[in-house]
C-alpha cells in the first residue's frame, strides 16, 4: 500500500523538522516547500493526498496560494495553518473550501488528528461501521426469529435501513452481501407475520393494530387543522423509508422534524388501492360501496386515480370539516410560474394536498429503459437518483419558499417498492390484472407456498368483481409470471423494482410531520 503523501508549505519549514519526522515515523511521506510559488509548481508536477499551508508567508500569501492550488487540483484537501485568529481570514479560508484550520503553534497530535479526519476518515469509518454491524447482526437475527408485534417489525426495519445506508457509505462490499441476506430472511419472516395477522387488523381497535392507509388524514393531518395550522400533505408516490432517510438531511436544512413515524400500507401495495384509501379515509370496498361513481373496477392505474380530489373532499365532508381544499398532482415539466402559483394557493387554503409521481416514474422507467436501469443498478444508486431529482426539482424550490411561512407539512407515501428476482408461475383468466406482485381474478392457479391467498376479499375490505374473485399476494422478492413466454418475462422483469405485494419495503412506509425552522 502506498504511503499517504503530504506537501507542507511554510516559510519556516526548518523549524518544523520534528513534526515531519513524527509523521514519517507514522507512515506518511512528507515533502516540503518554503513558499507559495514552489508549492504551486510541486502541485502541478506531483499528486498529494493533503496539503498543509501556512497562511502568513512573504510574497504570495497562503490564501493566494490556496486559490491557485484549488484551480490546479480542486479536490485535494488543504489545511490552513496560521498565527492569526482574525475572523475575516478564517471566513475567507473557509469560503475557499479549506478542509481544516489550525492555529500556531501546532503540536504533532493536532496534525495527526487532521490527517485522520481528512484522508483516513473513509477507511476508519468503514472499519467502525463494519465492526458495529457485525456486533448487531446476531441480535437482529435473533429478533427476526421471535414472534414480533407490528411495532417490533417497524423497529427491525428501521435498524436494517440504518445499516443499509451506513454500509453503502463504506468500502466493505462483503458486508453488503451479508446485509442483503439478512433482509431476505427478515422479509420471509415478515411475510409470515402479515399472512397470519393482516385479516385480524380489520376487527381490532386502533390501539391494537398498526396505523393503516385510511387512518393517515384522521390521525396525522386533521389534528394540525384543529390547532388552526394551515397544512400541506405531500404524497411522494412509491417513496420507501430508505429513500426518505436519504432526503431528510435536505429537508432538515429548512424544517424541524416534529415526528418521524412508520405506518403500514394496505394490500395491495399499489397506488390505485392504497392512495385512494388514504384520501378517502376508507378501505377500497367501502369506497366502492359508498361512492360507486368514484370507483372503477378497470385495473388501469390511471383510471383508478381519477377522483383523488373528490375522495379527499368526501372525507372532509364525512367528518363535517369546513376547511378549504387545494389539490395538485405533479408530473412532467413545470410551467414557469409553477412555484409562485402553488405557493399562493397553499397559503390561501387551509388544507393542501400535493401528489408527486417522480419516484414512481423512475421505478417504471428503470424497468423499461436500459439507461435508467444502468443509472439505478442497485439500491444505493436508486436512492442517489431520488436525492438528485429532489435537490434539483421545482418541488424543492417550493418547499424552500414554504419554509418562510408557518405552514405544517406532512410528508408521506402510499406504498414502497422492492427489487424482485424470482419468477413464480400463476395461471389466470383473461380478466386477471397485470400487476406482478398481486393478482385478482377467478380460478387463480399456482403451486408456490409463499403466496398469501385471500379467497373472500370482504375479510380484508377489498372489492370483488364477481362472487368468484380472489386475491393473491407475492412475498419477499417473488413476482408473478404466466406460463406463456415464461422465460422471457422471468428475465425481463428480474432485478426490477415492483410493488403490490408483501415486503417491509412495500408496506412499512414513512409519515413525517415538519414545521419551518423559522
Amino acid at each position: 500500500m502506498n504511503k499517504p503523501r503530504i506537501l507542507w508549505t511554510d516559510d519556516e519549514i526548518d523549524l518544523l523538522r520534528a513534526h515531519i519526522i513524527f509523521l514519517e515515523e507514522k507512515g506518511y511521506e512528507v515533502e516540503t516547500a518554503n513558499n507559495g510559488t514552489d508549492a504551486i509548481e510541486k502541485v502541478k508536477e506531483e499528486f498529494y493526498d493533503i496539503i498543509f499551508l501556512d497562511e502568513n508567508m512573504p510574497g504570495m500569501t497562503g490564501l493566494e496560494t490556496l486559490t491557485k492550488i484549488k484551480a490546479i487540483s480542486p479536490n485535494v484537501p488543504v489545511v490552513m495553518i496560521t498565527k492569526s485568529e482574525e475572523e475575516n481570514i478564517m471566513d475567507e479560508a473557509v469560503g475557499s473550501k479549506i478542509s481544516d484550520y489550525l492555529i500556531k503553534p501546532v503540536n504533532p497530535k493536532q496534525i495527526l488528528l487532521s490527517l485522520k479526519k481528512n484522508i483516513d476518515q473513509k477507511r476508519l469509518v468503514t472499519q467502525k461501521t463494519t465492526s458495529a454491524y457485525q456486533m448487531q447482526f446476531g441480535q437482529i437475527g435473533m429478533e427476526i426469529n421471535d414472534r414480533l408485534t407490528f411495532n417490533e417489525w417497524k423497529d427491525i426495519y428501521k435498524k436494517l435501513v440504518h445499516w443499509e445506508i451506513e454500509l453503502s457509505n463504506s468500502d466493505d462490499t462483503a458486508m453488503d452481501e451479508i446485509l442483503a441476506m439478512q433482509k431476505y430472511d427478515a422479509n420471509k419472516a415478515f411475510f409470515r407475520f402479515v399472512k397470519e395477522n393482516y385479516t385480524d387488523w380489520f376487527t381490532q381497535d386502533f390501539n391494537e393494530r398498526p396505523m393503516l392507509s385510511p387512518d393517515i388524514f384522521k390521525q396525522r393531518v386533521f389534528p394540525h387543522l384543529d390547532a388552526g395550522k394551515k397544512t400541506l400533505v405531500l404524497v411522494i408516490d412509491n417513496l420507501r423509508f430508505d429513500q426518505w432517510r436519504t432526503l431528510s438531511p435536505v429537508f432538515n436544512d429548512y424544517f424541524r422534524t416534529d415526528k418521524e413515524e412508520l405506518y403500514f400500507g394496505i394490500l395491495p401495495a399499489a397506488t390505485m388501492y392504497a392512495r385512494n384509501s388514504m384520501f378517502a379515509g376508507l378501505m377500497p370496498a367501502e369506497i366502492k360501496k359508498l361512492y360507486p361513481e368514484l370507483w372503477d373496477d378497470d385495473d388501469n392505474e390511471g383510471k383508478k386515480n381519477r377522483y383523488e380530489e373528490e375522495l379527499i373532499q368526501k372525507q372532509l365532508d364525512r367528518y363535517r370539516r369546513k376547511e378549504s381544499l387545494y389539490f395538485e398532482k405533479v408530473s412532467g415539466i413545470k410551467k414557469d410560474r409553477w412555484v409562485s402559483e402553488n405557493l399562493q394557493n397553499i397559503q390561501n387554503n387551509d388544507l393542501s394536498v400535493m401528489v408527486v409521481n417522480f419516484v414512481d416514474m423512475i421505478s417504471h422507467a428503470r424497468t423499461e429503459m436500459d439507461m435508467i436501469r444502468e443509472l439505478a443498478n442497485n439500491e444505493k444508486a436508486y436512492r442517489s437518483i431520488t436525492l438528485s431529482w429532489f435537490q434539483n426539482s421545482s418541488l424543492f424550490e417550493l418547499l424552500k419558499s414554504l419554509a418562510e411561512t408557518d405552514i405544517r407539512i406532512v410528508v408521506t407515501t402510499d406504498h414502497g417498492s422492492i427489487r424482485v428476482n424470482n419468477a413464480v408461475k400463476v395461471i389466470g383468466d383473461r380478466e386477471t390484472n397485470t400487476n406482478l406482485r398481486y393478482k385478482l381474478g377467478k380460478n387463480l392457479n399456482f403451486k408456490s407456498k409463499n403466496i398469501f391467498e385471500v379467497r373472500d376479499p370482504r375479510k380484508i375490505f377489498l372489492p370483488s368483481r364477481n362472487v368468484s374473485t380472489s386475491y393473491i399476494f407475492a412475498g419477499n422478492t417473488d413476482f408473478f409470471a404466466y406460463p406463456n413466454n415464461y422465460n422471457y418475462y422471468a428475465n425481463y422483469y428480474k432485478d426490477t423494482f415492483q410493488h403490490g405485494g408483501i415486503s417491509m419495503e412495500e408496506l412499512i412506509i414513512p409519515v413525517i410531520t415538519l414545521s419551518p425552522k423559522k
